[in-house]
C-alpha cells in the first residue's frame, strides 16, 4: 500500500471549508466572515470563520461562571465565543458584560441582560468590531465531556486513571483485583 499519486497524492489540506450543518444562518455568518477576511486579511476574522465550521465537540459550551472569571479586568471588552453560553446557578451576581456567542441558554441570556449586559450575534459583532477591535476571544473546556474520562491507558493497568465503562457502580462491579490488597494487589 502506498500513496495513490494518480488520484492526487496525500490530502494535505483536510480542514473544513464549510460547516457540515444545514443551518442557513450559520452558512451566511461563515460567508460574512469569509468576506471580511478576504477584504481585510484580519486574523480575528480568519479564526472566527474557522471555528464556525468546526464540529459540535470542538465548539464546547462555556458557563457563566467561567465567562465572568475570564472577563475580570476586561469588562470594557466584548467576549466572543463560538459556542453556547450556559447559566451557572452557583453564581450569585453577574456583572454587566457584552457577550457574542452562537447560542445562549434562556436563563443565561436573561441573567446577562438583567445585569445590564448585552447578548450579541456574530452579524452584530461584524458591524461593531469587524476586525475584532476591543474583543476577547474565548473557548469552552473541550475536554470536560464525560466521554474524555474514558480515554487513555486501559482501566485497571497500573497508574491508569481512565474511567471504565461499567454497568453499575457498586460492590460487585470492578472493585476487586488491583483495587484492594486482599485481591492480589492494590494500585
Amino acid at each position: 500500500m502506498g500513496i495513490d499519486l494518480v488520484a492526487g497524492g496525500k490530502s494535505k489540506n483536510t480542514k473544513r471549508t464549510s460547516p457540515r450543518s444545514e443551518d442557513i444562518y450559520l452558512k451566511l455568518t461563515v460567508k460574512l466572515y469569509d468576506f471580511i477576511y478576504r477584504r481585510t486579511k484580519s486574523h480575528f476574522s480568519k479564526v472566527i470563520r474557522h471555528r464556525l465550521c468546526m464540529s459540535k465537540v470542538n465548539k464546547a459550551p462555556l458557563s457563566l461562571s467561567r465567562l465572568i472569571r475570564y472577563m475580570q479586568g476586561h469588562e470594557d471588552k466584548i467576549a466572543v465565543l463560538v459556542g453556547t453560553v450556559t447559566d451557572d446557578v452557583r453564581v450569585a451576581e453577574v456583572p454587566a458584560l457584552k457577550v457574542t456567542a452562537l447560542r445562549f441558554t434562556e436563563r443565561a441570556r436573561a441573567r446577562i441582560e438583567k445585569a445590564g449586559g448585552e447578548c450579541l450575534t456574530f452579524d452584530q459583532l461584524a458591524l461593531r468590531a469587524p476586525l475584532g477591535q476591543n474583543t476577547m476571544l474565548l473557548r469552552g473546556p473541550k475536554n470536560a465531556r464525560e466521554a474524555v474520562k474514558h480515554f487513555g491507558p486501559a482501566p485497571g493497568v497500573p497508574h491508569s486513571h481512565t474511567k471504565p465503562y461499567v454497568r453499575s457502580k457498586g460492590r460487585k462491579f470492578e472493585k476487586a483485583r488491583g483495587k484492594r490488597n486482599s485481591r492480589g494487589f492494590r494500585v
